[in-house]
């Protein structure tokens, strides 16, 4: 670990000098690719540095309590020592989870899709829920969340509602979230006080910039038509809604949510790159599958990650073997436990790889 360390280390130093070099800010792409790479390495830079220092206080420390005959001396070497002895195997644990590999994605913004599967209305009605619950976490933990469409239902529920969520790290907080989700609970319209079952599916898909993939206008078929649905008085008065298909793929996106015909071509390009990224990271690594395809599924009760239980409030995923309850609290956006009990799981999973 420490040649890989003393690696890292050195690369970080040969990244702060191209920094320096002017030439550098003429082509945005390296030096964005640089101020990435920079970022990547300067939390696991920092940790060794510390360690290292931890390591050398140690030494110090042992040295002081060997050879000194001052009592005052004695006394502050013994502090150093206990401190030393705890931090250092808290900075071990430290460096070996910043050196397991890194999702390139986890610093992106997120597209993130939501969509009413099994069970009719109630299945609508769950996913209006639980975008809210995304929203309001999201705003919370300090992203900055924008609607790119919502096919509202006139029931309160939604068909479809997609996301943008801005700020670094947005990835690493969403990416678990894709899948189905399962919810058990009786209907307000159940006179039997029957519970019923329904599933909604959710993707995660990282924001794709123009550098990262190219959309040739001439593979684009764009139609414009009027918007449908809730809406106000705008809807249905002007040609603003888009409906965008890429033609080598078949993937189609549809934006009406924007007033101009322009701003819903411009969301509508965002969606639409993401998923065909999708589609070409399933072809880079046909084992993994499509980041979205596989995310979704489809959407049958039996395919599940996680499954929200109203009558015994209790939200169980799947994966993980984690029971979480209160169920009000995390439908109002208090899902933060739940994240980080699927990071930790991650984590400790890639360790134990990374052992072996």
């Amino acid at each position: 670990m420490k040649f890989e360390l003393d690696h890292l280390v050195e690369e970080f130093a040969s990244v702060e000098l191209r920094l320096q070099d002017g030439d550098i800010y003429g082509d945005p792409k390296l030096l964005k690719e640089t101020m990435l790479k920079k970022k990547s390495l300067e939390n696991t830079v920092i940790l060794y540095k510390q360690y290292k220092s931890q390591i050398q206080n140690l030494a110090e420390a042992k040295e002081i309590l060997s050879n000194e005959k001052d009592p005052d001396m004695i006394e502050l070497a013994k502090m150093q020592l206990i401190e030393s002895e705890t931090k250092i195997p808290e900075l071990e644990e430290a460096l070996k989870l910043a050196l397991l590999p890194k999702d390139k994605n986890d610093d992106k913004n997120i597209i993130l899709e939501i969509r009413s599967g099994a069970g009719g209305d109630e299945a609508a009605l769950f996913a209006r829920e639980l975008a809210n619950a995304y929203e309001i976490y999201a705003r919370e933990a300090g992203y900055q969340v924008e609607v790119l469409e919502e096919s509202a239902l006139e029931i309160g529920g939604i068909k479809e509602k997609i996301f943008k969520i801005s700020g670094t790290g947005a990835y690493s907080q969403f990416k678990f979230e894709g899948g189905t989700h399962r919810v058990q609970r009786i209907p307000e319209t159940e006179a039997k006080g029957r519970v019923h079952t329904s599933t909604i599916t959710v993707a995660v898909l990282p924001e794709v910039e123009a550098l990262d993939i190219v959309i040739r206008d001439e593979d684009l078929d764009i139609m414009t038509c009027r918007s449908s649905g809730a809406g106000g008085q705008h809807v249905n008065k002007t040609n603003s809604a888009i409906r965008m298909v890429h033609l080598p793929t078949g993937i189609a996106v549809e934006c009406q949510d924007e007033r101009s015909q322009l701003q819903n071509k411009m969301k509508a390009l965002e969606i639409l790159r993401a998923r065909v990224w999708a589609l070409e990271e399933d072809k880079r690594n046909s084992a993994l599958g499509s980041a979205r395809l596989a995310q979704v599924g489809t959407g049958d009760r039996s395919e599940k990650i996680r499954t929200y239980n109203f009558p015994q409030d209790r939200v169980t995923d799947h994966r993980i073997g984690a029971n979480f309850s209160n169920i009000p609290a995390i439908m109002q956006g208090r899902m933060g436990h739940i994240i980080e009990a699927l990071q930790i799981a991650d984590q400790s999973a890639k360790l134990a790889a990374a052992g072996k």
